[in-house]
């Protein structure tokens, strides 16, 4: 005999998943002690049980600094971004206090006349970074000031360190150079040296030359795990080196395929006396965040880096994303993977955005 599925079957099926059934009216409500949309009816009730919020407390501000006066140089590759005179980045400054920003790191565009193999112009004590330091200090004290030290927008062959006649990029030699950099810095008034260069040894023997030197209460923020990455490329732009670089930086910056050795480095530069590490490039290595922050707990940094915000920009410029959203649904994936701060170019709009909202 055959079996006839008609409507009663299906009907008994529908009733049990609680599927809605035209015949019986309203569908029986399920019976679930747990709705877990409950807390995300309304926009109280997301804001009360958020786990993560990005504050202007978690951001440090980039800003590149050129020769000139009262001028401004608009970056092509970075959307918003522009070079700055030394006298615009003081007014930045005072906005970014204004903005209850606490710190802002500076990057310069180094006159090509003025680089070599050697990158000599960072030991210049009156050179960009440090005339734009002093200016700073004096106009906008209560804003931190962040430095990086590498040679790069100083070297005429683009590398961070000195180059060797066969091309190897020198580390205990370069090391020397950087204890330098970071002194000039420094005595300058600079409050955080972030070694970028991913020399090994150059955390230790900066924090040496430092304690020496009667500057023990500057701090130290390595970049403890900066890869080789692609992303770095509208940055190049900015500083300059792009067109100067000669080869490329794989013996000396992470394989992007590790992660292990990302803990290593990170450990070394702890005992070395780094004071808080950063990991670089950001949203592509959240997972590195993540395990940094789990393993050691020290505070914790991410550098949302110019080929992330290009890509964020053009993405918003040509129609395709919610900027404003696309921007702080980023930030927010920081703070998620353990950051207690973030470097990026978005800092002056995003402190704009929160303070809108209060």
């Amino acid at each position: 005999m055959a079996i006839k599925f008609g409507r009663p079957l299906q009907h008994k099926i529908g009733f049990m998943a609680g599927e809605p059934d035209a015949s019986a009216g309203a569908p029986a409500p399920l019976d679930l002690p747990t709705r877990m949309r409950r807390n995300r009816r309304s926009e109280w009730a997301r804001r009360l049980v958020r786990e993560n919020v990005v504050s202007t407390d978690d951001l440090i501000w980039p800003l590149f600094v050129m020769d000139g006066d009262n001028a401004r140089s608009p970056i092509a590759s970075m959307p918003g971004v522009e070079r700055l005179s030394v006298d615009q980045a003081v007014r930045e400054a005072e906005r970014a206090a204004k903005l209850t920003i606490p710190c802002i790191a500076l990057f310069p565009y180094t006159d090509p006349a003025l680089r070599d193999a050697t990158g000599s112009e960072a030991l210049n004590d009156n050179n960009l970074v440090c005339r734009a330091i002093r200016a700073i200090k004096k106009e906008v004290p209560e804003v931190g000031i962040l430095c990086d030290v590498a040679l790069d927008p100083f070297t005429s062959h683009g590398h961070d360190g000195l180059l060797r006649d066969d091309g190897v990029i020198m580390n205990d030699e370069t090391v020397a150079v950087l204890v330098k950099q970071a002194l000039v810095q420094a005595q300058a008034g600079c409050d955080i040296i972030a070694p970028s260069d991913m020399m090994d040894g150059r955390v230790g023997a900066i924090r040496r030359a430092l304690d020496t030197e009667d500057l023990t209460d500057v701090s130290i923020m390595a970049y403890a795990a900066k890869y080789a990455s692609a992303f770095y490329g509208p940055f190049r732009d900015a500083v300059g080196s792009s067109k100067t670089l000669h080869g490329d930086k794989r013996t000396y910056q992470m394989d992007p395929a590790n992660t292990d050795e990302a803990l290593r480095e990170v450990a070394l530069d702890i005992e070395e006396g780094a004071d808080m590490i950063m990991v670089k490039p950001g949203l592509p290595y959240l997972d590195i965040v993540a395990r940094v922050k789990d393993a050691f707990g020290m505070p914790t940094f991410a550098y949302q880096v110019s080929g992330e915000y290009a890509m964020i920009m053009a993405a918003t410029n040509n129609g395709w994303l919610d900027g404003e959203r696309a921007m702080m649904e980023s930030l927010t994936s920081f703070k998620r993977a353990g950051c207690d701060g973030i470097l990026t170019y978005f800092a002056p709009r995003v402190a704009e955005k929160l303070r809108s909202e209060k």
